[in-house]
């Protein structure tokens, strides 16, 4: 009998969601692939299970809607805890998997839980009000009732050990595919520069949250005082920093950043295609789905040297200090007029992102599923 596994998905927020949302969007169909899969039913907010119903695998597994806000963080929260246990038991599931770091306290059945990061410790700042309050109580719960935890990278497990206390040996590494699927039919590179008037320049992408830890107000000033003229794009959906990035650009590096706001598929794959480097200037990062995408399309990446990146990037990356905005700006100016660099750049980064897949993220998941059914509660 296959193994009934309950996915929570109350804090996937479409378009919203950043990093977890790829995550979760394109582990379901892996797991789905395994020769021995699990029955899986998702818990999903109804606007989450709406947007769900248009995935190709969405007949193979059960969707029960739950009656939350899915844009109000207090309103999941408190169905996590209340609602999603009752659900659990409702549906018989043998395990529950939490996939956006949270976790009943009272589950009801056996769980785990895939903490992303524990960026709310080492950054504070990147959360406010409710926000930080819930993250500094509801991780650590999370943490201690699940019988094993996920992270993304053996770097963001050494923070889960520090910051959380966690015994090494309940932490499993899932270290991811990439995000966009391969048949996305790119934006062609003149509609995007015609729509985004971004002129004949070279352009620089950078794909990060606008969030304090993105270090994204040291890249625009790196940008600002290039010798080499450019474009710095700035993709994403909008949060409460953004404004401040904007006032920053606009005095430091006018006309040569583009906040382009939320995306879709085609255009982002346009963009990955169009650019002449990423950028990517984290401070703190439990995997870092950008610099994989870049590297599988051959886009040559200048990246931090902080965190998960260099055990993602390997030997194709540029690294530089993100802590010096100096550092940052050799690194573009490098990767913008040597292209003997952004050639070698581009070879090794194909061969090293061909280390990481979907594949390997189910296999690891369904191992840590049977590990926490073989564990004493």
């Amino acid at each position: 009998m296959a193994l009934a596994v309950g996915v929570n998905l109350l804090h996937l927020v479409p378009r919203e969601t950043g990093g977890g949302e790829l995550y979760a969007r394109r582990l379901l169909p892996a797991l789905l692939n395994e020769v021995d899969p699990p029955e899986l039913t998702l818990f999903a907010a109804r606007e989450t299970a709406a947007s769900l119903r248009a995935e190709p695998w969405i007949r193979e597994v059960r969707i029960e809607e739950m009656r939350v806000d899915s844009r109000n963080r207090v309103s999941r929260v408190l169905a996590e805890q209340t609602l999603l246990p009752l659900a659990a038991r409702r549906n018989r599931i043998d395990l529950l998997h939490n996939v956006f770091t949270t976790a009943p306290a009272l589950p009801g059945v056996p769980q785990v839980t895939t903490i992303l990061d524990v960026i709310y410790k080492r950054y504070p700042e990147t959360h406010r009000g409710v926000l930080a309050w819930g993250m500094h109580a509801l991780v650590p719960l999370a943490a201690h009732r699940s019988r094993r935890i996920l992270t993304l990278s053996e770097a963001s497990k050494a923070d889960l050990i520090r910051f959380l206390g966690l015994p090494p040996d309940r932490i499993d590494v899932t270290y991811l595919g990439p995000g966009l699927p391969d048949n996305v039919t790119p934006t062609p590179e003149d509609n995007l520069r015609r729509r985004l008037r971004l002129g004949d320049e070279p352009i620089v992408l950078t794909v990060s949250a606008k969030r304090p830890h993105k270090n994204l107000e040291r890249l625009i000033s790196a940008v600002g005082t290039l010798d080499t003229p450019a474009k710095l794009i700035v993709p994403g959906y909008a949060t409460p920093f953004e404004e401040t990035l904007r006032a920053h650009a606009e005095r430091v590096a006018r006309g040569r950043v583009v906040f382009t706001g939320w995306v879709d598929s085609q255009t982002l794959e346009g963009l990955y295609r169009a650019a002449t480097c990423l950028a990517f200037p984290s401070l703190a990062e439990g995997f870092g789905l950008p610099v994989l995408e870049a590297m599988r399309r051959g886009l040559p990446v200048a990246c931090s040297d902080a965190a998960s990146l260099p055990e993602l990037a390997g030997d194709a990356a540029l690294y530089f200090n993100a802590t010096e905005t100096d550092a940052i700006r050799v690194a573009l100016e490098r990767l913008l007029v040597d292209s003997n660099l952004r050639e070698r750049l581009s070879a090794v980064g194909r061969e090293q992102a061909k280390k990481f897949t979907w594949e390997a993220t189910a296999c690891a998941t369904l191992q840590s599923y049977e590990r926490a059914l073989s564990a004493r509660s």
